[in-house]
Parts: structure tokens; sequence; C-alpha cells
């Protein structure tokens, strides 16, 4: 089990993997029906058998009985009136739920009634025992006394106690139901943000190549003019660049160590058009990161705000990245200068509200961003679980 699956439970996991309505079919459905009717009609058999002493007979025929005066009102229940239930307002909602609560009733009190008559008519009865001739007086008695309000309040617990198993297990599978379908849909949601996360991602990608691409090119011309030899390196690096950019971060999980890579890259050709080259310092792991998985360009927008926005300061210009990795935990801390009267836009900025979307949508309750906006240090906190 994964951490993310850890975090959000093992139930509301499975319940949110669990395709319903493919499980759900009508042979299903039916299945569940036959399943749920015959364990009672068992179960109460030998209750009938155990307890009240009947014989094989009688108590086959007042399980089939009860079984279809309950079967009766649980069908009309969910099949006719529940239905309705669930778009009234909550005022009306709650009155037509005791209305048919108190309609069910009578509709149980009526089917046993009706089934009395009909047993009486084949000659059916129970002949010795405590419940004798239980059927014959329920027969005898006037309809209008047998759905009276005061019998329905005398056998009311009965009622109760007959039909509150399969109203629980009924409505707990409707919940599950409904629950599943909500989950379905948040995930859909979320995918379909992912999916806006990602081209606005590329949209980013196709903005930072021709504006970067142009800077750089420009510091290689006067590298080559001047036959630095530090420019076959430059080119390397970002030919190194434009490959990870366009082919290799297109997946939604790179290696950590080619991520690294990319940001130092990054860092020395942007470090190319700065003279104070000691005030800028990036400081990754000393070790191999290939086993580790991370979501491609995540912290570049932060990176490329700190070099477009920082290293204004004619006093004490600085940009400081320390990237590292303890515990399985990914560990950026960015650091830089900032103008004083500089308005902040980099906080609130589009490119870092995305960067927190992604960060949410991909590693939810497995991150901590912070980011602190000083007088005159702008700073960037970010930890990611990569279990």
């Amino acid at each position: 089990m994964t951490r993310k699956e850890t975090s959000k439970g093992y139930f509301y996991t499975k319940i949110e993997h669990f395709d319903f309505e493919k499980f759900y079919t009508k042979k299903m459905r039916f299945s569940l029906h036959f399943l749920m009717w015959s364990v009672f009609g068992i179960l109460l058999m030998i209750t009938y058998q155990l307890a009240y002493h009947l014989t094989f007979f009688e108590a086959l025929m007042m399980t089939v009985r009860m079984t279809s005066v309950n079967m009766s009102v649980f069908y009309i229940f969910f099949y006719l009136i529940f239905p309705k239930f669930i778009y009234l307002n909550r005022f009306n909602s709650i009155i037509y739920l005791l209305l048919s609560c108190i309609f069910c009733g009578f509709l149980w009190l009526f089917v046993t009634y009706f089934f009395s008559k009909l047993y009486v008519l084949l000659g059916i009865d129970i002949s010795s025992g405590e419940l004798k001739g239980v059927i014959s007086m329920s027969a005898h008695q006037p309809l209008r006394e047998a759905i009276s309000p005061k019998r329905l309040l005398s056998q009311a617990m009965i009622i109760f106690a007959n039909l509150s198993p399969f109203f629980f297990f009924k409505l707990l599978f409707e919940i599950f139901r409904v629950y599943n379908k909500v989950l379905k849909i948040q995930k859909q949601k979320a995918s379909l943000e992912i999916e806006k996360i990602n081209i606005e991602r590329d949209f980013l990608k196709a903005q930072l190549n021709p504006h970067f691409l142009f800077n750089t090119l420009n510091n290689l011309y006067g590298l080559t003019i001047k036959k630095d030899d530090t420019a076959p390196e430059m080119i390397l690096n970002l030919s190194e660049i434009m490959s990870y950019t366009l082919y290799e971060s297109d997946t939604d999980k790179v290696q950590l160590s080619k991520e690294l890579t990319f940001v130092q890259n990054y860092f020395e050709l942007e470090k190319m058009r700065y003279p104070n080259k000691e005030n800028i310092t990036l400081e990754l792991p000393n070790y191999d990161c290939s086993n580790f998985m991370i979501a491609p360009l995540l912290t570049f927008t932060f990176i490329e705000n700190a070099f477009k926005y920082g290293l204004k300061n004619k006093k004490n210009p600085f940009l400081h990245l320390k990237i590292e990795l303890k515990n399985n935990v990914f560990l950026f801390h960015l650091q830089n200068d900032k103008m004083i009267e500089e308005i902040s836009h980099k906080a609130g900025g589009i490119g870092t509200e995305n960067a927190k979307k992604r960060l949410q949508l991909l590693y939810p309750s497995m991150h901590h961003l912070t980011i602190h906006d000083k007088e005159t240090i702008f700073e960037v906190k970010l930890m990611i679980d990569l279990n």
C-alpha cells in the first residue's frame, strides 16, 4: 500500500477504485435481492420451528406470508416512494418521509390481512402451540379494524423490527453507491484539473524555450567571439535543457536525478548573465537520486522568478538554492534579494498559482509549501514526501 493510499484510508481507497457500474448489473442485482430474501426466509423458518414448534408446512406458510408482506412494503417504498423523496426541499422531504412511513405501516397491515384471508380460504392455519389459530383470528376481524390507527400503533414495534434490517441494508447500499459515484466524479474532476495544469505546464515550456533560448544564444555568441573555453560546455548544457523540456518532461513523473541535472544546467546558463557569480549558489545532493521520481518542472517557476526578479539589489544581490533529500523527503529552499520598492507579484503570479495547483493535485497531504515575501528577501520552502 502506498503512502497516498494510507493517508486516504483503506476503505476510502477500495471504494474509490471499485467499479460499481460494472459490478451492479441486472443479473447481480437480482442475485443479491434473491440472496437477501432467501437468508431472511431460512432464518425465519428456523425460528418458527425452533421457537414456536410449528410443523414444517406451518413454518413454511408463515414464512411465505411474512416474507411477502415485507417484500411488498420494501419494493413499494424504495422503487415508487423513495425516488420522489430526493427531489424535495428539506421541509417537504421531512413531511413526505413521515407520511410515507405511516403509509408503509398501513400497507404492512393490509398485506398481512390479505394473506390471512387467503390462507383461511385455502384452509391453512396453525393447529397448535403459541400461535394456534393466529391466522384465522387475523382474518376474521373487519378490515376497518385490521388496518386502523389503533392497530398500527399496537403493531408499530413489530413492523419496525421486521422492516428495519432490509431498510438498513438497502440504505447502506445506496449510500455506498452514491458515495462511489461522488468519488468517481471527484476523480474525473481531478484528472481534468491535472490535464489543465499539464496544458499550462506545456504553455510554460513553450514560453521558456524562445525567451530563454534567445538570451542564452546571445550569451553564447559573446563567448564564441571571445573564444572562451566554456562555450562548448554551455552549448552542451543548453542542448540538455532543450532535450529535457521538449521530450523527457512530457511524462507524469521523471527521475529526480534528471530534474536536478536540468536545474543545474539552467543555473549554469543563467549565471552567464551576471558578473557576481559568487552570489549565485546552488547546492544539490552529492549522491545518486535515480531511484526517486518527481513531477517534472515542479519547482521551475520559483527558480525562473528568482532569476527574473532577483539579483537587482545593488548593495547585496544574491540568489541561493539548496535542494536536499532526507528520509525520502524532497527539500527545496530558495532565497533571493528583492528591491525594497518592488511591488510583490511573485507570491501570487499565474506561474506560482499553477505550481500550487500541481502540488495539491499531484501530492495531496504529501507536501508543504511556504512562501515568505519579506522587505528585502523573497523565500520559498517546499517539502515533498516522495514515498
